[in-house]
């Protein structure tokens, strides 16, 4: 159950960011941007994974990790904001 509890929270730091890089209004509250962040986050290492980029579990891949969930975050954000409005 922690597990689910920390992931959701590292999703609502991941969909901040996504909203920050993003610009424009983003109508949605707490519990949808960490939605945002956790599904935004499997999507861009769901990507990663497709073409062969492997993050690691050196500090430097952390980072290759923490840049690749933002940035499937924010290809869902702009998807979202693209279709279905």
């Amino acid at each position: 159950m922690l597990h689910w509890i920390w992931k959701f929270i590292l999703g609502i730091v991941v969909g901040l960011l996504a909203r920050m890089v993003l610009p424009g209004a983003q109508h949605m509250g707490l519990l949808m941007t960490g939605l945002l962040g956790v599904i935004g986050s499997y999507a861009g290492h769901g990507l990663a994974h497709a073409v062969g980029l492997e993050s690691g579990e050196k500090p430097s891949g952390r980072v290759f990790s923490a840049i690749i969930s933002i940035a499937g975050a924010v290809l869902i954000l702009f998807v979202g904001q693209k279709f279905i409005h």
